[in-house]
């Protein structure tokens, strides 16, 4: 688990934003991934997955879902709408 402010435990977050010249990005000073309103969910998963797994090290469990760096399940905003079979899709 990543400790700021003062010993206090954090996970990543996911927050959407709109106009994101990216589909996703990761934001170290917020401990957040910002991702674009509007993407394409099969686009969006494959994003999150490699930022998580590949840039911040991550473990993957397949058929898991996203996961943070400390193990625990990273989840998404209500906003995404995205079906939970994507969410754990393991060929994603």
């Amino acid at each position: 688990m990543l400790h700021i402010h003062g010993g206090t435990p954090v996970c990543i977050r996911i927050a959407v934003v709109d106009d994101l010249p990216t589909i996703a990005t990761w934001d170290p000073d917020e401990v957040t991934i910002l991702v674009d309103r509007g993407t394409h969910p099969h686009d969006l998963i494959r994003e999150l997955h490699a930022i998580l797994t590949i840039d911040l090290g991550a473990p993957y469990v397949p058929g898991a879902g996203l996961a943070c760096f400390c193990g625990e399940r990273v989840p998404l905003p209500r906003e995404l709408a995205i079906p939970a079979a994507l969410a754990g899709a393991p060929h994603l």
